[in-house]
């Protein structure tokens, strides 16, 4: 009986991707490796490009795609975050600090529940991430509810869908 782990996402069965695994036995966190090349292009060349850009939001995260999907509990949650190394190595960080992959995430209609890391690159120029580059780490945790919480929605997205 499974309880917690990693699985390929649809589409990534042949991509040669490697499940997340901790790199020591006292290691917290799951690194989680790039599926593919990525360029996260510089912060500073996005906002020169903004001043006379077309698009909806010419300032968003670049999403390095990981080709996993992740099952827990439906009191855990999967948190992942930034390795401390990327900021001064590669000058990128998490665009929103910390990624919360909740449990009902896995395997939803709009992504089968892909985890993808949105970088922002604060270096002058831009950063190629390769294919197989560690880009982060997940920790798998219990969380508590409120006495009086009484959430019942159910996820019908993928990616930003809660509150849709």
């Amino acid at each position: 009986m499974r309880i917690r782990g990693f699985m390929l996402c649809k589409g990534f069965e042949d991509k040669e991707i490697t499940l997340p695994e901790r790199s020591t036995k006292n290691s917290a966190g799951y690194d989680f490796c790039a599926a593919e090349d990525t360029v996260i292009e510089s912060y500073f060349k996005k906002v020169i490009k903004s001043i006379t850009a077309k698009e909806e939001n010419p300032l968003k995260p670049t999403l390095v795609k990981t080709g996993i999907k992740s099952y827990m509990p439906e009191d855990e949650v999967l948190y992942i975050y930034n390795r401390s190394s990327n900021p001064m190595k590669k000058g990128i960080i998490l665009a929103n600090s910390v990624g919360v992959i909740d449990s009902d995430y896995f395997e939803n209609p709009d992504n089968d529940g892909h985890i993808m890391f949105a970088f922002y690159n604060f270096f002058p120029f831009d950063v190629t991430v390769k294919k197989g580059d560690k880009i982060g780490q997940g920790i798998f945790q219990k969380y508590l509810k409120a006495d009086n919480d009484n959430a019942d929605g159910e996820r019908l997205g993928g990616y930003g869908s809660t509150g849709r």
